[in-house]
């Protein structure tokens, strides 16, 4: 199991202006020095090499924050008209990106200060840098010392004081001041064999004693690992929908090797899919990296076997991988579901990041972590040292935590379900708790009624077969457990769903979190989700808390996800219903182009809790019975039911 600390005493932008000595602009850049340092008082036991290179990128906030944030309000509240009117990445650049002249700015000022711009963003929101640390200390007026790590054996470095630059222009963070927190993953091997050919030879002798072990999937060969078609046995057997014309994301720090995909392909008879890689910086490379990589790809493509692509972004700089993802520059489709099993490195631009996820309708799926329940009282103000803390939570995401598959015949059916006892859970500061989890008694399982709760859902963790090839050129075959199996197992069944609301006429679900919630607190919640109600993942710093429990809690958040019954719900709730009595063309499918004419049809159409917007003035004659809560607004003019014009 991994370690991390967090290093964020806070999220958002924090840009201060002050007048230095010389009499020019000056603002302070916020929460860069790690918490370990800031808060803890660790003492300096050097300093960087003054003729050292760093790479560290400049981050610019959105133009029109508060006009972001009002989109952002409208096209997630299904009583505005603009609900999932999402914008595309060239619409979003031309309402919310810095400005050409600020962008202009951030450039001079580097290289004024001889810090050479090595890459920029169409957004303008990113210009990374590269300087000798005694460059860096000048532009940013701050001592670069080394450190011994309180936990990692290892000395990392930081500024010894918080950057200042006589810039105007706002700057939200910079990235590559620090490596307290090295690039993380949360994929983990439980076992190995040395060679993947191994398992041919295996195959008669394994089957002998299968239900020796933990696993109850189709992989006969070793430990009865889950592979392939056993996840849409488990979690789409009801459906066609297979991700046809959707691409998926994954994110990541390192790249990957081709065999190891076609291993997985063959083995688990799967179609071949077409994997691209973008790269943005250089690859951070941690330990054993290579294997999450190809368990990220083999989880989407073995719930949405008939994806357009599946893009691997992949760097050293979390901020520029999310906005690659979020504009692409390197020829990747544009992803509108993407998953995330990488960590380290959130900064106070990242929330900025993930808004443009919101506004352009792409659906963030994020593993919740593999250290169980977090402490349950913070200790430094909620600073954790050695545990996952607030800079694993932000908004706009969907957080996935991770269970204990059982199948029926060795991948043939669902069984059930437990909890993986690492999936991580709890409540994070500083993130105030989300309007759609205020509905939810979550004092009584041991969270927070004032800060964010997670997970949100949840999907495998244990028992998963994946191919990766390590630095030594040798493939292996792993039993990996991790809910770094679990983040990208969403992101491939959100493409199913994308699938059908496209096919529908209907909007991307987008941020995703507030209609999971909406669809679980429903009647369907039975048929949509399956409900994990077995185990816990209590741990030595939280040896109480947390367990399962019916409906939500703080394990698996409301569980994993049940086929076509989910499906529907989370397009449904994806739109509100449009009616226009003076429409009368073609099709009418109740979008706010071509609407219904008749509020019969839109009554139903409409989700449990749905809208249906009378897009005109007008009346009908319809007489109907209305079975289920909904609301009925007049967005453009008065409209009138059950009477004549």
């Amino acid at each position: 199991m991994l370690n991390r600390t967090t290093l964020i005493a806070g999220v958002g932008l924090a840009a201060l202006f002050a007048s230095p000595a010389s009499g020019a602009p000056a603002q302070m850049v916020h929460s860069q020095i790690p918490a370990a340092v800031a808060q803890l008082g660790l003492p300096a036991v050097g300093r960087l090499p003054a003729t050292q290179h760093l790479r560290m990128n400049f981050m610019l906030p959105p133009r029109d924050t508060n006009g972001l944030a009002k989109f952002l309000n409208e096209v997630q509240d299904p009583a505005s008209p603009n609900f999932r009117h999402y914008l595309t990445p060239a619409q979003f650049n031309e309402r919310f990106a810095p400005t050409a002249a600020d962008y202009q700015a951030v450039l001079q000022f580097a290289q004024a200060h001889r810090l050479n711009p090595t890459r920029t963003v169409p957004g303008r929101t990113i210009v990374e840098v590269d300087g000798t640390v005694a460059e860096i200390e000048g532009a940013l007026h701050v001592a670069m010392r080394l450190y011994n790590h309180p936990l990692e054996g290892r000395q990392f470095y930081a500024p010894d004081a918080e950057p200042t630059l006589e810039l105007e222009t706002p700057v939200a963070a910079i990235s590559g001041l620090n490596n307290f927190t090295l690039p993380q993953i949360r994929a983990h091997a439980q076992d190995q064999i040395e060679s993947a050919k191994l398992h041919a030879s295996l195959g008669g002798q394994a089957k002998g004693v299968r239900g020796a072990h933990d696993g109850t999937g189709s992989y006969a060969a070793w430990e009865d690992l889950f592979m392939g078609t056993d996840f849409r046995h488990a979690f789409a057997s009801d459906t066609p929908l297979t991700g046809s014309g959707q691409t998926v994301a994954v994110l990541e720090w390192d790249s990957f090797t081709p065999a190891d995909i076609s291993e997985y392909e063959s083995t688990a008879g799967l179609p071949d899919v077409n994997v691209v890689e973008a790269r943005v910086g250089v690859s951070a490379n941690p330990d054993n990296g290579d294997l999450e990589v190809p368990l990220d790809i083999d989880m989407v493509m073995s719930i949405a076997p008939g994806v357009a692509e599946i893009a691997v972004i992949h760097g050293d700089d979390y901020d520029s991988i999310l906005t690659e993802a979020a504009d692409p520059t390197q020829g990747e489709n544009f992803p509108l579901q993407i998953g995330c099993s990488i960590y380290g490195g959130a900064d106070g631009n990242t929330p900025n990041c993930l808004a443009r996820f919101a506004a352009q309708g792409q659906s963030f799926f994020y593993a919740s972590g593999d250290i169980g329940a977090f402490p349950v009282e913070p200790s430094s103000g909620g600073v954790y040292i050695g545990g996952e803390g607030s800079t694993d939570t932000q908004p706009f995401m969907v957080s996935v935590g991770g269970t204990h598959l059982v199948m029926n015949n060795f991948g043939a059916s669902y069984n059930t379900e437990l909890v993986w006892g690492g999936s991580s859970g709890g409540y994070q500061t500083p993130l105030s708790i989300p309007s759609f989890q205020q509905r939810i008694n979550l004092g009584a399982l041991g969270g927070s009624t004032v800060y964010r709760n997670v997970p949100d859902v949840a999907a495998p963790a244990d028992n998963i077969l994946a191919f990766g090839t390590g630095t030594n050129g040798v493939q292996s075959t792993y039993n990996v457990n991790g809910t770094s199996c679990a983040a990208p197992l969403w992101a491939g069944f959100a493409a199913l769903a994308n699938e059908q609301a496209q096919a529908d006429g209907k909007p991307s679900l987008g941020y995703a979190t507030p209609i999971i919630y909406a669809a679980a607190q429903g009647p369907i919640y039975a048929l949509a989700f399956h409900d994990v109600i077995s185990g816990n993942n209590t741990n030595s710093r939280s040896p109480t808390l947390f367990y399962a429990a019916n409906g939500y809690d703080l394990c698996t958040g409301w569980g994993s996800p049940n086929g076509q019954n989910l499906i529907n719900a989370l397009v449904n709730f994806a739109s509100p219903m449009f009616v226009d009595f003076n429409y009368f063309g073609s099709p009418q499918n109740g979008r706010f182009e071509t609407p219904f004419s008749t509020m019969a049809q839109g009554v139903s159409a409409v989700s449990n809790r749905g809208t249906i917007f009378i897009r005109t003035a007008g009346s009908s004659t319809e007489t109907m019975t209305i079975s289920k809560p909904m609301t009925i607004t007049a967005s453009d003019g008065p409209g009138t039911v059950g009477q004549t014009p």
